[in-house]
């Protein structure tokens, strides 16, 4: 059984939470503050963590540096602050993904798995990883031995996906990545390129939907 902890002070909240968990086959454990988070983590390794943003005692983003250094184990923010630095905040810290209250306990079940498939050792080397093949001579990917129609900018924004399945990507990161010559882009030009990328996926593989949006923040790929 995959061991979810739980960091939580609105314990009915929790309850709810602990429900939908255990009925999914997870174990979980709850703590109703910080107090004792990292001690315990560093003990029992649990396999992903849902980190409260706002606790009583402690702030969850400082929590998660601490955790960060000395364990990769997943963790996914909760919040009910919708401000995008805060969330941006969290990523560079070293969070996996967020979830923002109110929210949907299936939802969170759900990403919960969702991360911890991206997590697993042998995810990169996977059956759907492995259809994609990169050539940077002839700035080209195919998919299935399918070559992609792409453009140049649709090339390396492939390339920094698959590079790092998982990862959310806010849009100045982007920027960075797949415009090399230092061009003034738009928000809304690089979601232009995204759509335009996830169109030409989905063309190529009708059963998957690789690239998710990521509200208020950017773009992950899913594999």
């Amino acid at each position: 059984m995959k061991h979810v902890l739980i960091v939580e002070d609105e314990k009915k909240l929790a309850d709810v939470l602990i429900e939908y968990l255990v009925k999914d086959q997870f174990k979980t454990t709850h703590f109703e503050s910080g107090e004792g988070v990292v001690d315990w983590v560093r003990n029992n390794k649990p396999n992903i963590i849902l980190l409260d943003l706002m606790l009583p005692d402690v702030n969850g983003k400082d929590l998660c540096k601490q955790i960060r250094q000395f364990s990769s184990i997943p963790i996914i923010m909760v919040t009910a602050m919708i401000d995008e630095i805060d969330r941006l905040i969290g990523l560079e810290l070293g969070a996996d993904d967020y979830v923002c209250k109110p929210f949907s306990s299936k939802e969170v079940v759900a990403r919960v798995k969702a991360v911890l498939r991206r997590s697993e050792r042998d995810y990169k080397s996977g059956e759907i990883y492995d259809a994609f093949e990169i050539s940077d001579e002839t700035y080209s990917i195919s998919l299935n031995q399918d070559r992609l129609d792409l453009t140049p900018v649709e090339f390396r924004l492939l390339k920094m996906f698959l590079q790092n399945p998982g990862r959310v990507f806010n849009r100045d990161q982007i920027l960075n990545n797949v415009f090399e010559d230092g061009r003034i882009v738009l928000d809304r030009t690089v979601d232009t390129h995204v759509k335009n990328l996830r169109h030409k996926l989905k063309s190529a593989s009708q059963e998957h939907d690789f690239i998710r949006s990521v509200y208020g923040i950017g773009y992950s790929f899913e594999l």
